[in-house]
């Protein structure tokens, strides 16, 4: 789970929302009726957004007309278990299935909120793919285990499911092990395939990141990669090149997220600066909103999550003022879900929202392939 930059803990200095997935034996070319169906079922939810509530221990799926939650998963416990999810900090929707990272929370005193424990902190270290009743049909990682091993993670803070990786088809999955220190790339049988960063060690030098927040699969088959307490974005090439860095000239500080956008920009989570900005291939600042402007705002919102949508407009997780909102080109907000710096888990309420993604909308990310029950 990030708790960013601003709340620096142990070895990670934030906790973000680890999301890993990889399956098994997943056919990428399933029958016209299966992919019909997902279709179907996609074009019901289209404009549904699916949130990763942090500190409710629980992702749910909104509906944005009137504010209902129509899907959950995580019984708001504490404690790593077959229904929980503790801290987390990402969450996808993968055809009929949602892929999840159990963050964990660090320890704290006074302990943080969705975590009762202040000496031990709250760990999950692992992401779940559930169907939609809930259960799980693969996971990666052990629930409440930290480690570096095979199958193993360290507070994983996001990921993303692969249709294929360096010409290997089949599915692969490719996950922010952040207090690793390192981007992996695991296959479905839980192999790894490729790593970004030098496992344990944190620095700036070649294979070394700081915080690693985010990496999302560039369709040139680069990685652009969060480097958080680095305060900077990269992009690095499979063979552990850095091709291009981005630092917003200069001025970055707590990169939560990016992507890149279709008309070449890079669309980057400045959480230290309570801001969201899009830089071009230049590192100029093109377009920036500020989430801490608004009368009633938290001073220091720290927003973690940022993702342009389809229709233009950009959508925002602003963590600690406990809402994800949608703003235009124009910087007006034109939805809202949470009530401004009120954390809660009533209705129209959340605590720390990490992620937010409208569902079926994966413009700037790594759209996944199909999965079906078959697969697993």
């Amino acid at each position: 789970m990030k708790l960013h930059p601003h709340l620096v803990t142990s070895p990670p200095n934030r906790f973000a929302v680890a999301l890993l997935l990889s399956a098994g034996l997943v056919s990428l070319f399933l029958p016209m009726a299966v992919v019909a169906a997902e279709a179907e079922n996609t074009s019901k939810n289209q404009d549904n957004i699916l949130i990763a509530d942090q500190f409710n221990n629980r992702v749910v799926e909104v509906d944005p007309s009137n504010h209902h939650i129509v899907w959950q998963f995580g019984n708001g416990s504490d404690k790593p278990g077959p229904h929980s999810i503790v801290g987390v900090n990402d969450a996808e929707r993968v055809g009929q299935f949602t892929l999840l990272s159990g963050t964990g929370i660090p320890p704290s005193n006074p302990p943080l909120p969705g975590c009762s424990d202040s000496t031990n902190g709250c760990p999950d270290n692992w992401v779940l793919l559930v169907n939609h009743n809930g259960q799980i049909v693969w996971q990666y990682g052990q629930a409440g285990v930290s480690g570096a091993g095979q199958n193993q993670l360290n507070t994983p803070v996001q990921a993303a499911v692969l249709s294929d990786f360096q010409r290997r088809h089949g599915l692969h999955v490719i996950i922010a092990d952040q207090a690793n220190q390192r981007i992996i790339v695991v296959d479905r049988a839980h192999r790894l395939v490729w790593q970004y960063g030098t496992t344990g060690v944190t620095g700036n030098g070649p294979n070394q990141l700081n915080n690693p927040n985010s990496a999302e699969l560039l369709p040139n088959g680069h990685v652009l990669i969060a480097d958080e307490s680095n305060n900077r974005v990269i992009e690095v090439t499979t063979d552990l090149h850095i091709v291009q860095q981005l630092t917003a000239s200069g001025t970055l500080n707590g990169v939560a997220f990016a992507s890149r956008l279709s008309n070449g920009n890079t669309l980057i989570t400045d959480a230290n600066n309570n801001r969201v900005v899009e830089v071009n291939p230049k590192d100029v600042i093109v377009w920036e909103y500020a989430t801490n402007k608004q009368a009633g705002s938290n001073a220091n919102p720290q927003p973690t999550r940022a993702i342009r949508l389809a229709n233009g407009e950009t959508l925002i997780s602003d963590q600690f003022n406990n809402r994800v909102i949608e703003v235009n080109r124009n910087k007006q907000i034109v939805f809202q879900q949470g009530i401004l710096n009120v954390a809660g888990n009533g209705p129209n309420q959340l605590n720390g929202p990490y992620d937010a993604k409208k569902i079926g909308d994966f413009t700037g990310l790594i759209p996944p392939p199909h999965l079906d029950d078959d697969d697993f």
